[in-house]
């Protein structure tokens, strides 16, 4: 009987071992992870705003119901309770459906929720309704840059056994993806104008 317990057990170990084994024959390569994660990418994006005071900001006067929403978005980001916030700048663009300031806190909220396709797709509308200079303009370009940043790290990596073709298509992929983060970067920076001295 012990016998027969210790053969189960080692065809188990073996089992085991077997499945452990890297990039063992027919296995896959492990799944790419983002290094950067989404509060830091959310940093970035505020730090794309610049502290210029001399450029341009438009500032619409805004519904006082609209900005308690945004308020609370706030407090409930800065808490981490990203559904919450999600949820009130949901309800604040069911009423100004059409502020990009509105838009670009949502897709930042997006973007803290993993929720990348989201946060693109948002920051591009708020690009359009924007004015496409100055601050604003350049957190909707970093949005973008950081979701494509994003997608460029977790490319499947080139598997242990590969043929010239598919090495050749994940070349492309990944050059593919450097030249969309390139353009992001050059639109976010054609944001800024140069700045008027007032005399």
């Amino acid at each position: 009987m012990k016998s027969e317990n210790l053969l189960v057990t080692l065809a188990l170990a073996m089992l085991l071992s077997a499945c452990a084994t890297p990039n063992g024959p027919g296995s896959t390569p492990p799944a790419a992870t983002d290094p950067v994660t989404p509060e830091q990418r959310v940093a970035a994006i505020r730090v794309a705003a610049g502290a210029d005071d001399r450029e341009l900001a438009v500032q619409p006067l805004r519904d006082p119901q609209v900005e308690d929403l945004r308020e609370k978005a706030g407090r409930a980001t800065a808490a981490r309770d990203y559904a919450t916030a999600a949820d009130a700048l949901n309800q604040a663009l069911m009423i100004v459906g059409d502020d990009p300031a509105v838009l670009q806190e949502r897709a930042e909220v997006a973007l803290l929720q993993r929720d990348y396709a989201r946060a693109d797709t948002l920051a591009r509308r708020a690009h359009q309704l924007g004015s496409q200079v100055g601050p604003l303009c350049r957190q909707h370009w970093e949005t973008i840059r950081q979701v494509r940043q994003h997608q460029r790290a977790v490319l499947p990596p080139l598997p242990a056994r590969h043929s010239p073709e598919v090495a050749a298509q994940h070349a492309a992929q990944i050059a593919t993806q450097d030249a969309a983060i390139a353009e992001a970067e050059r639109q976010r920076d054609a944001c800024t104008v140069p700045v008027i001295e007032r005399m």
